[in-house]
C-alpha cells in the first residue's frame, strides 16, 4: 500500500506560510482517507520529506515544466531534467529579464506563453512572476524533485517508489464553487470565503466531484481545519490529496496522464484533453 501525498507549495517557506502536506492511503473502500496534515516552515524539512523512502505518491501543487514555446525561444534544453539545470541555474532576476522581454513582444491578450495542460486546467502560466509568482514556483519545486531522484511519469525517470505528479487544487476546488474560498489577507477571510470552503468540504466527503473519489477522516481537528484555515493551505493540500488518490486508482494506465505528453511541459493530473475517455469510468 502506497502512502499518498498532497503538497501545497510555496516558493518561499517560512513559519507564517509553510509548505503543506495531507498524507493518507486508498482504503478497500475506494475512498481517500486522510491521516494527518504536517508542515514544513523550511526548504530543509521538504527536502528531507522528498528523500522519504518509498512506495509513496504526490500530487503537488507547482508547475512541473514550462510551456514548449517559451523553452524553444529562448533555446533551453528540450529534455526535462536538462531544462531543470538550465533554467534554474539563472537568477530570479534572470528568469524574469527573459520571461519579461517574451512578454513584450506578444500581442495584448496573449502576453504569456501557456502549456498545453494550462488552458483546461485554467491555470496560470509558469512564465509569471508575480500574482501567483508560479515561474518562481517552478524553479524551486521542479529543481528538488530533480535532485531528491524522484520518478516523474512522463518526464523524467527516477525512484519508482517514489512517484510526483503535478496537482493543482484550484482546478478542482473551481469544479465544486465558482466563487472564491481563500485570503491570505485576514481582512480578505470572509463569511463567504469560509462557506465555499465547507462546500468543498461536504463535496470531497460525498465524492460529489469530477474525480469522483470520497475523502473519509477520523480527526474532527482536520476536518475542522479544512474549513476553519482562512488561508485555504489545509484544503488545498487535501485537494491534491484526492488527486493523488485518483492518480494512484489508475496506476496501471499511466496515472490517468494522457498518452502523450510534453516531456518539457508535464501534465496536472485529474485534467482531461477533450477527447480522452477516463478507463475506470468506460
Amino acid at each position: 500500500m502506497s502512502t499518498l501525498y498532497g503538497i501545497d507549495f510555496t516558493s518561499a517557506p517560512s513559519a507564517r506560510k509553510p509548505i503543506t502536506v495531507a498524507s493518507g492511503v486508498v482504503g478497500a473502500d475506494g475512498a481517500v482517507h486522510l491521516r494527518r496534515v504536517e508542515r514544513f516552515p523550511s526548504w530543509d524539512g521538504f527536502e528531507a520529506f522528498l528523500r522519504r523512502p518509498g512506495p509513496w505518491l504526490g500530487a503537488f501543487d507547482f508547475p512541473f515544466g514550462l510551456p514548449r514555446e517559451s523553452v524553444l525561444e529562448h533555446g533551453w534544453p528540450t529534455d526535462w531534467a536538462g531544462l531543470v539545470r538550465a533554467v534554474t541555474a539563472l537568477s530570479r532576476a534572470e528568469f524574469k529579464a527573459l520571461a519579461d522581454a517574451e512578454r513584450a513582444q506578444r500581442p495584448v491578450g496573449d502576453k504569456y506563453t501557456h502549456r498545453a495542460t494550462d488552458r483546461p486546467a485554467g491555470s496560470h502560466s509558469p512564465m509569471k512572476c508575480v500574482n501567483p509568482p508560479v515561474g518562481w514556483m517552478f524553479m524551486e519545486g521542479a529543481r528538488r524533485l530533480l535532485d531528491a531522484g524522484v520518478h516523474v511519469p512522463g518526464m523524467h525517470g527516477g525512484d519508482g517508489q517514489r512517484v510526483a505528479l503535478e496537482a493543482y487544487p484550484g482546478w478542482l476546488a473551481r469544479s465544486i464553487v465558482a466563487g472564491s474560498y481563500k485570503s491570505e489577507a485576514a481582512a480578505g477571510q470572509t463569511r463567504e470565503r469560509l462557506a465555499n470552503r465547507m462546500l468543498l468540504s461536504e463535496a470531497l466527503l460525498r465524492g460529489q466531484h469530477p474525480l469522483g473519489v470520497p475523502l473519509r477522516c477520523d480527526d474532527n481537528a482536520l476536518l475542522e481545519a479544512m474549513s476553519s484555515d482562512g488561508t485555504g493551505d489545509t484544503l488545498d493540500c487535501v485537494l491534491c490529496l484526492v488527486e493523488a488518490a485518483w492518480a494512484w486508482l489508475r496506476r496501471d494506465a499511466g496515472y490517468g496522464l494522457p498518452l502523450h505528453i510534453d516531456p518539457v511541459e508535464g501534465w496536472i493530473v485529474g485534467v482531461s484533453r477533450p477527447e480522452a475517455v477516463d478507463p475506470l469510468r468506460h
